[in-house]
């Protein structure tokens, strides 16, 4: 078994970087350096929380080929980032302030969820645990 300590960062490919890091620094990021966007090479940033942001240097192919949950066509590859919030409620009073979309939600025994969408259509999946003893639904084709 590899030893792992915890996740170091998440990559995303962005189109717009000013539109992206204005998004990201919306929900608390914290920009760190622009390793060289232009050439492909990531903007870090990161939350006070510890998770840190990759965002990648627009894409060489244009296109709009998914690799997200909820569209039709299914491709290899990462399909959301899912952050742990403390209060799910909270979060859906700062998404309603900020003018931020909740494209979905869902419930399950002892977790509650809400999907939001940066300015690229990834999606972030917001997660609350909480001592529920409700069935829910299973949410995973919920709309996001």
């Amino acid at each position: 078994m590899l030893h792992i300590e915890n996740v170091n960062h998440i990559g995303i490919r962005i189109r717009d970087k000013s539109r992206s890091v204005s998004f990201y620094e919306q929900l608390g990021f914290q920009f760190m350096t622009d390793t060289g966007f232009d050439e492909g090479h990531p903007v870090v940033m990161r939350h006070p929380s510890g998770v840190v942001l990759n965002l990648l240097g627009a894409p060489q192919i244009s296109g709009d080929c998914n690799i997200l949950m909820d569209l039709p066509e299914k491709y290899t590859g990462i399909t959301h980032i899912a952050l742990t919030v403390n209060s799910l409620s909270d979060a859906r009073q700062f998404m309603k302030t900020s003018n931020i979309a909740v494209t979905g939600s869902f419930e399950i025994p002892h977790m509650e969820a809400i999907f939001i969408r940066d300015p690229d259509g990834n999606v972030i999946e917001l997660d609350d645990f909480v001592d529920n003893q409700t069935t829910g639904t299973d949410g995973f084709d919920q709309h996001v």
